[in-house]
């Protein structure tokens, strides 16, 4: 079969979306108008552990508009089944209204239900709770861990003992919130035992499966609808309380109820980057090769449910050594669940290494890109499997050209810009090429347009956008006369938007659907006596602007609206999957990236500021540049909010979050972003998957804090082992 020219992938085309978006009419949880709706504000408990004493709602229920207010106390019984799904954590989630336990500061202890927001919000302030209240255990440093997750390859206690060179870090990372521009919210309403509810989430799916079994209805009798996220970053991968109560006050009204957090329930109300402790010890020889390292993690989770992440994969692969010694601990807390966040595990484990690293680089006077290149491996030494793809070297060596690393004085505290200390640094970044089973319905009408549709997201990535251009390329339409839709658990299943894995996966199966559809109207032409086509050998026909034509003669051939109507066909329809391959991987799958940045530090005042960064990436083929832009430059900006900004205060005294607000939790600005750019290595990963992508979204984050911390070093001499860096830390 000839391949399909490629007019749209590649191209740096703008959002499809767009339009709907910066004119507002997009739809986003509870912007959706249904008849009846009123609306829903929930209770937070002030303690951060005990139990609920009593609950006066008589107030709440004498004031205008309130038509209910449930609790524990007057709340049906619910099964709360056992969820099947994979991404559910080990433990017990929080079962909402249920009993009179409290488990964390702010979790939901009653609902009011009014005719407006406003009766709603009121109405809620006017709930008295009264508590049995215990001192929560809030801070890691005073909390014992579990058992470990535990790696080991070699013998590290020996190769430390004889190593020439050896070091001991502890790096710690502030908690980190999500932060999305459209908060948590769902909207729900019953039709019998139908449920149907518009929500704030990354899977549809996973919302689906978890209300099916928490009001114990089949799933089928739940729909998920979700056709605009307002970002994420992670916070949507699971359906929060809120969801729950939105659909359990729904019921117990008999009406429609729109529900959506505060920004302040957003800090305790959805997950979070957890607190990390991360300690490492290396050795390696005089010039700079690595023997062993050892890897003590230590995380935040919650008192009912252990929260675990990728933070271990990095010290495995990322490195070429003998000896590797990896434990990773989880500590329960009385804090509500944490949830992964942007480049999760990596990011965090890149920032310990990538210090490390740079760390071991000034000890030995080395560049710190040559000793990354002395340790190099040829193969993924976790596995023993080669590499689909690793081109670090080639983003290291692209990346150093276009930064001008070769002007960089390599003496810590060697550059002045007036009153400012003038550093560069360089990190680099991992993270896996994930895919999962997914499915597309592909159909194209008579009028010569097509519909393609999949159960995925689009938080912000372009989801809309990346996979109408895959298929338009595919069926050999314009931009305009393909129109991809998401959203809805009644489409064709995708897995969970995150991770990096929805092009990998849902591209996989658009572009299976549409390669069968063309194909179908190819076999269709050439076997019409008819058609121009009647005859030809199919492998060389192509689709181009809806015309299909012999290849190497493009004045033989027909529109796809000719051939349907000569056949009285109103469409044509198929099915495209993508089946994640069973049994062992045959490959070791990653992207890749380096990041260079320059920082200014006031000699006198201590503040930080970044004045350019640049990401080189081995991340695939790049289905659209346009995008890929939005979502390398959105990761940097994420970074330097990681490594300079963001920390989530907790009051030990009582568990409450001290700046659950967008006041006191710094996140960058306009005036905190710097110039940014980000490169592309050419090329795709066939290994990976058909399309040859190998994700983008995740890998733009992990590597950024640790170049920033790196270039502060450089500018000021002194080595800060805490994130966020703080003015204070620099002082």
């Amino acid at each position: 079969m000839s391949p399909q020219p490629q007019a749209a992938v590649g191209a740096p085309l703008s959002r499809v979306d767009g339009r709907l978006k910066v004119t507002g009419k997009a739809r986003y949880a509870v912007d959706h108008e249904i008849a009846g709706a009123v609306h829903a504000v929930i209770v937070d408990s002030s303690i951060g552990r005990g139990r609920i004493t009593g609950i006066d709602t008589r107030a709440a229920l004498d004031h205008a508009g309130v038509l209910k207010v449930i609790s524990h106390v007057n709340a049906p019984k619910l099964p709360y089944q056992r969820n099947p799904l994979p991404t559910a954590p080990p433990g017990e989630r929080l079962h909402v209204f249920q009993d009179d336990k409290v488990h964390f500061h702010g979790q939901p202890v009653a609902v009011v239900v009014a005719t407006t927001l406003e009766a709603a919000q009121h109405g809620a302030s006017l709930v008295k709770v009264t508590y049995d209240a215990q001192q929560p255990s809030t801070d890691m440093a005073d909390a014992p861990a579990g058992e470990p997750q535990k790696y080991a390859r070699g013998d590290t206690d020996k190769a430390l003992e004889v190593a020439a060179v050896r070091m001991e870090m502890t790096y710690d990372l502030a908690r980190n919130n999500h932060n999305a521009m459209e908060p948590h919210a769902t909207t729900a309403r019953w039709d019998g035992d139908k449920l149907t509810v518009w929500d704030k989430t990354q899977w549809v799916f996973g919302t689906q499966i978890e209300l099916a079994v928490v009001f114990g209805v089949a799933p089928e009798s739940v729909r998920v609808i979700s056709p605009f996220v307002g970002g994420g970053f992670g916070s949507g991968l699971r359906a929060w309380p809120h969801v729950t109560i939105a659909a359990l006050a729904a019921r117990e009204t008999k009406r429609p109820v729109k529900l959506a957090l505060s920004r302040k329930q957003l800090y305790f109300g959805t997950g979070f980057r957890p607190t990390y402790e991360y300690a490492v010890r290396l050795g390696s020889d005089r010039r700079g090769r690595l023997t062993a390292m050892t890897h003590d993690v230590r995380a935040e989770t919650s008192s009912y449910e252990t929260f675990l992440e990728s933070v271990l994969i990095p010290g495995q692969m990322l490195y070429s050594m003998p000896h590797v010694s990896q434990e990773y601990r989880t500590v329960p807390l009385d804090v509500h669940t944490p949830l992964f966040m942007r480049g999760p595990g990596y990011t965090t484990a890149s920032y310990a290494i990538e210090s490390a690293m740079d760390e071991l680089a000034d000890k030995l006077g080395l560049d710190p890109i040559e000793l990354r290149l002395r340790n190099e491996p040829e193969e993924d030494e976790s596995s023993g499997l080669p590499f689909s793809t690793r081109r670090l070297r080639e983003c290291y060596a692209v990346g150093a050209r276009e930064f001008g690393w070769h002007r960089r004085n390599p003496g810590p505290r060697s550059t002045r810009d007036g009153d400012w200390l003038i550093g560069t640094g360089m990190a680099a970044g991992v993270y896996d090429t994930a895919r999962n089973d997914a499915q597309a319905s592909v159909r194209l009408d008579a009028d010569g347009t097509a519909l393609v549709q999949s159960a995925a997201s689009d938080m912000g990535p372009g989801t809309y956008t990346s996979n109408t251009q895959l298929a338009a390329d595919a069926l050999g339409l314009p931009m305009g006369k393909v129109t991809f839709r998401l959203g809805d658990s009644l489409m064709p299943p995708a897995p969970p938007h995150g991770g990096s894995w929805t092009m990998a996966s849902v591209g996989s199966a658009v572009q299976d659907g549409c390669d069968k559809l063309r194909k179908q109207a190819v076999k269709l032409a050439v076997e019409d006596a008819k058609s121009p086509l009647h005859g030809v050998n199919p492998d060389t026909v192509v689709v181009r602007a809806g015309r299909l034509h012999v290849k190497h003669n493009p004045a033989r051939g027909e529109t796809y609206q000719q051939l349907l109507a000569r056949n009285n066909r109103t469409h044509l329809e198929a099915m495209g999957s993508f089946t994640r391959p069973t049994g062992p991987e045959r490959h070791s799958l990653f992207a890749y990236g380096a990041v260079f940045t320059e920082v200014a530090v006031d000699a006198r005042l201590g503040l930080v500021r970044v004045r350019r960064m640049l990401g080189v990436y081995d991340a695939g083929r790049i289905i659209s540049p346009k995008l890929a832009d939005s979502q390398a430059l959105g990761g940097m900006v994420g970074g330097i909010g990681q490594a300079l900004l963001e920390h989530t205060v907790t009051d030990h005294r009582d568990g409450r979050i001290v700046n659950a607000n967008l006041a006191d939790y710094l996140v960058p600005v306009n005036a905190d972003v710097p110039d940014l750019r980000a490169i592309y290595l050419d090329g795709d990963d066939r290994d990976a998957d058909p399309i040859g992508v190998k994700g983008l979204g995740e890998i733009v984050q992990v590597g950024v804090a640790p170049a920033i911390a790196n270039a502060v070093f450089h500018a000021t001499g002194r080595r800060i082992r805490e994130l966020p860096i703080t003015t204070e830390a620099l002082l």
